[in-house]
């Protein structure tokens, strides 16, 4: 039977790998909007998307009689959590290849400016918290030969997943030149953040200290997000020129990846306290 922290352990893995898809699902449309929809299956990311927000929403949501039986079934859910991570794998190689297929190949220029590798690695990290948090809220205690209850294996999930973000984060602060001095936060909170959090995956013992940090990348996300704004209002024509600033602009949608990881992470020192009770 599952046990109220176990419970609240699955609803922050859930609510983090909804706010994932959510900035996926955003920021795949407004990249894909930017492409035209060339390749017929740009839409696919915007549909996984939309369907993990869902069904990891209904786990956030417990048993509440206004979610549907649907969404919270594991015959409807386990599928769609492993087409996220089809999805987000196919997206990741069709991106690599749009850069590698480039004139010069692997250059700056293209890793700048073309297909960002970032949204579909984050879309199978949505998955796999999708799948995780499923697993536990249906009294599970393993995802295949992983186990979940210690939490150290979503740990080292939320772990890397910060640190990719924090890396695409630094390639894309610095093709801005880290014109702001703010810039700068995104490169060495989250980090941080990832060395603690992966210092408690390998311990087995999580820390206030990495508790803080997790608090504070989950807000650095928010607020990524407003100063990412603000820089689509510093173009020209500002929100008035929206159709094209925001396809040219900083990504409002990317930092809450960070917010979503931080609150998966904190799901998974939750089960690590969780373990050392029991």
């Amino acid at each position: 039977m599952q046990d109220a922290a176990t419970g609240q352990a699955a609803r922050l893995i859930a609510g983090g790998a909804a706010t994932v898809a959510g900035a996926v699902l955003a920021d795949s449309s407004i990249e894909h909007y930017r492409g035209s929809f060339e390749n017929r299956t740009m839409v696919l990311p915007l549909v996984t998307a939309t369907l993990s927000i869902l069904t990891n929403g209904a786990v956030v949501a417990g048993g509440r009689p206004a979610v549907p039986k649907l969404l919270a079934s594991w015959r409807l859910t386990a599928p769609i959590h492993v087409a996220a991570i089809g999805v987000g794998a196919v997206g990741f190689g069709f991106h690599s290849y749009n850069i590698l297929k480039q004139p010069g190949g692997v250059t700056w220029q293209a890793i700048f400016y073309k297909a960002p590798i970032g949204a579909p690695a984050a879309m199978v990290l949505a998955g796999v918290l999708g799948s995780a948090a499923m697993t536990l809220q249906a009294g599970g205690r393993s995802l295949g030969p992983v186990p979940l209850l210690s939490g150290r294996a979503l740990a080292g999930t939320a772990a890397l997943g910060i640190a990719g973000s924090a890396a695409e984060a630094a390639l894309l602060h610095f093709r801005g030149a880290y014109h702001n001095p703010a810039m700068y936060l995104a490169v060495t909170i989250p980090p941080l953040t990832a060395l603690s959090l992966a210092g408690a995956a390998i311990t087995g013992r999580g820390h206030p200290i990495t508790v803080a940090a997790l608090g504070l990348t989950a807000a650095l996300g928010l607020i990524g997000s407003a100063f990412h704004a603000y820089g689509v209002s510093r173009n020209m024509g500002g929100w008035k020129n929206w159709r094209q600033n925001l396809v040219v602009g900083p990504p409002i949608p990317a930092p809450p990846a960070f917010t979503g990881l931080a609150i998966a992470g904190l799901g998974a020192l939750l089960l690590m306290g969780r373990g050392r009770r029991d």
